[in-house]
């Protein structure tokens, strides 16, 4: 991303603690310490003060919280504005964007909480506007995609783009190698191609010929979870009232953690149902969303119950 000028957090590495905490000292704070290497999501620790830092690089470089992925450090930019998902096909050197969503990470109303794989999403943002996708569609997503072919590395598949939507313009938060969770359950029910033909297109290098749509609508996922999650919960539960959703054109209910046995489909993880609605706007789809979620149930079940709300009410 630097080589090829793709905005995103300033930062530096450090492969010793010593030179870490030298540079921490006349840093600028909140900032935020990563683990170099695969921490299964957990490596990055946010710190306001420079006794906080001075705890991470202990934690994560001579502790060795994180194991070997503690080996090197990365010091970042703590970023604050909107959080924007963009998923993409690319084809190798075409990109097509789907359509904006946004996901709720924290276990609780008002986003407290611990943080979770996801407790909901809607599409689309009213924050990713037509000025902001112009902007991204030239500084970040085609020159990702550019970059990759560049290394002798072209890249075909679907490319997820996490921005934040800073006060200097939209950065890049991440990148993922495939459909986000689950903010591809509020885009793909809003798309009108068959996605098969867009797959076909990705792995045969014509997704330039290819006319991406989609509906112009909006959809709410809330995500029905086992009480305890993201700590401890229980399994085993029977899902009833899934068949409530047969028939009902525009509601959807996503598997996440669920298990079919002979007592019938239970549950079998923490985030257990994405349940989906589409409506003419965001407020009608999120009052379809939680409509759709009281025809299902299961002992322990707990949601949010603002999914979308903050947005219309910003």
């Amino acid at each position: 991303m630097k080589k090829y000028n793709i905005p995103t957090a300033a930062y530096v590495n450090f492969d010793s603690p010593s030179s870490a905490l030298s540079y921490l000292e006349k840093a600028k704070y909140p900032i935020v310490l990563k683990a170099d290497g695969l921490a299964l999501g957990k490596g990055v620790l946010i710190c306001n003060t420079l006794e906080e830092a001075k705890a991470g690089v202990k934690e994560i470089m001579l502790d060795k919280k994180f194991g070997s992925a503690g080996n090197k450090l990365v010091v970042e930019e703590f970023m604050t504005g909107r959080e924007v998902s963009v998923l993409a096909f690319v084809d190798g050197r075409t990109v097509k964007t789907m359509t904006s969503a946004q996901d709720h990470k924290r276990a609780r109303d008002g986003d407290e909480g611990l943080n979770t794989g996801g407790m909901g999403t809607f599409s689309p943002s009213p924050f990713y506007t037509e000025e902001v996708h112009d902007y991204c569609c030239k500084q970040i997503y085609q020159k990702t995609v550019d970059a990759m072919a560049a290394e002798g590395r072209s890249f075909q598949g679907v490319l997820f783009f996490g921005l934040m939507l800073t006060k200097d313009g939209p950065k890049v938060l991440e990148y993922n190698a495939r459909f986000g969770d689950p903010e591809a359950q509020v885009v793909l029910p809003r798309m009108k191609n068959d996605i098969l033909d867009v797959i076909d297109a990705c792995i045969d290098g014509r997704l330039r010929d290819i006319d991406l749509q989609f509906e112009d609508n909006a959809a709410v996922c809330v995500v029905l979870a086992s009480g305890g999650y993201p700590l401890s919960y229980k399994k085993g539960y029977v899902i009833r009232g899934l068949d409530n959703f047969i028939g009902k054109d525009g509601y959807y209910a996503f598997h996440a953690g669920t298990k079919r046995t002979k007592e019938g489909i239970v549950t079998n993880g923490g985030r257990v149902l994405g349940i989906t609605a589409k409506g003419k706007d965001l407020k009608e789809a999120g009052k379809n969303a939680y409509e759709a979620v009281k025809w299902v149930d299961f002992t322990d079940m707990y949601m949010r119950t603002d999914i979308g709300k903050a947005v219309k009410d910003d």
